[in-house]
């Protein structure tokens, strides 16, 4: 199998966001930071536990049909506040809006290059 770059991944990742509405997709690129955990993180909204769940199940589809990825874990599917999936090379951490207002990931990793992705109409 052809190794996917962390590019292509990341690109295939927010396309499965934007098909399920996901919003203020937030992108941080900690490939710098030495201690980081991961080369790439994203962060986007849904407005409910059945969005944010439908984000996840989108992401996990769209991901395995156009890369043949599947993500190493998946966790928050229960309760659907917080979603986060990893990839290896970038965490997805798809949230509802005061979980992710109050635990701030931006912040946390504010030493990465973080990006704001425009808004889809």
């Amino acid at each position: 199998m052809k190794e996917i770059t962390t590019k292509k991944l990341l690109d295939t990742i927010i396309e499965g966001i934007r098909n399920r509405k996901g919003q203020r997709i937030v992108t941080i690129d900690l490939r710098k930071i030495k201690e980081a955990p991961v080369e790439m993180m994203v962060i986007c909204e849904g407005q409910s536990n059945t969005q944010v769940a439908a984000i996840a199940d989108e992401v996990d589809d769209f991901v395995r049909t156009t890369t043949h990825v599947h993500p190493l874990s998946v966790a928050g599917v229960e309760n659907a506040e917080w979603v986060a999936m990893d990839y290896g090379t970038i965490f997805v951490h798809i949230m509802q809006r005061e979980p992710r207002a109050f635990y701030d990931i931006e912040h946390l990793w504010a030493d990465g290059k973080i990006s704001e992705l425009p808004e889809m109409l």
